[in-house]
C-alpha cells in the first residue's frame, strides 16, 4: 500500500527517501465499508485521504436532496478540505460508495513534517495547487459547456464511474436532472455499443 503512496507523491516531486519515511511512519491505513461515513456536518476533519482501493463521494443536503460535489475513486485524494485548513465543523458527508481502504495522515501529523521536512511543505502546496487549479476548470466547465457536453466530457475521462457508482450520484455530481442522464447515456450506448 505504500507503493500506491509513494507513486501518488511522485506525480509531484521525487522525494528524499528519509522524507518519505516520515510521512510512512506517520500514516495511517482505514478501512470503510460500502455507505460508511468517513465524516458528517458538524464534525471536524481531521485526516487527508489517498484511496488506495474503493470510491468515496462527498456531498452535502439541499433539504432533503443529496448535492454530490466530488466523487474519488482510487489515487485520488478526499476529504472536508475547508474544515481540514480551517479546523471548522465540516459541512458535508464523506462517504464511502463501495467498501474502501485509504491511507490517511491527521493534520497533525502533517504539521510536524512541516516544521521539520520542508520538501514536504513544498509537496503539499504541490498538490494544493493542482487540486485549486483542478476545481477551478471543473466549475468553468460547469458553467461554460452544455448538459451534453457535460456528459461526454465526463464519460470520456471516467468511463468506468458509469459501472461503479449509481446514477443518481452521477447526475447529481454533474448537475443534470437524473432522467436527462438516463437519456443522454442510452443515446450514447446506442452510438457506442461498446462503451462511451
Amino acid at each position: 500500500m505504500l507503493s500506491t503512496l509513494k507513486k501518488y507523491v511522485s506525480r509531484y516531486t521525487e522525494l528524499a527517501e528519509e522524507d518519505f519515511n516520515a510521512i510512512a511512519n506517520l500514516v495511517e491505513i482505514r478501512t470503510f465499508e460500502k455507505k460508511q461515513k468517513l465524516i458528517r456536518p458538524g464534525e471536524k476533519e481531521i485526516y487527508l485521504n489517498l484511496i488506495i482501493k474503493g470510491l468515496v463521494r462527498k456531498y452535502f443536503m439541499k433539504g432533503r436532496e443529496e448535492k454530490v460535489t466530488y466523487i474519488a475513486k482510487e489515487n485520488h485524494l478526499i476529504n472536508s478540505i475547508s474544515s481540514f485548513l480551517s479546523d471548522s465543523p465540516s459541512i458535508y458527508f464523506v462517504e464511502a460508495v463501495e467498501p474502501s481502504t485509504v491511507i490517511s495522515i491527521s493534520k497533525e501529523n502533517l504539521e510536524k513534517l512541516y516544521q521539520t521536512r520542508p520538501q514536504i511543505e513544498k509537496l503539499a502546496r504541490l498538490i494544493l495547487t493542482a487540486l485549486y487549479t483542478q476545481k477551478e476548470k471543473s466549475e468553468y466547465d460547469q458553467m461554460r459547456l452544455t448538459v451534453r457536453e457535460r456528459f461526454i466530457q465526463f464519460m470520456n475521462n471516467n468511463a468506468d464511474l458509469l459501472q461503479r457508482v449509481p446514477q443518481k450520484y452521477l447526475a447529481s455530481y454533474l448537475n443534470i436532472k437524473p432522467e436527462t442522464f438516463s437519456r443522454l447515456k442510452h443515446l450514447m450506448q446506442k452510438k457506442f455499443p461498446t462503451g462511451v
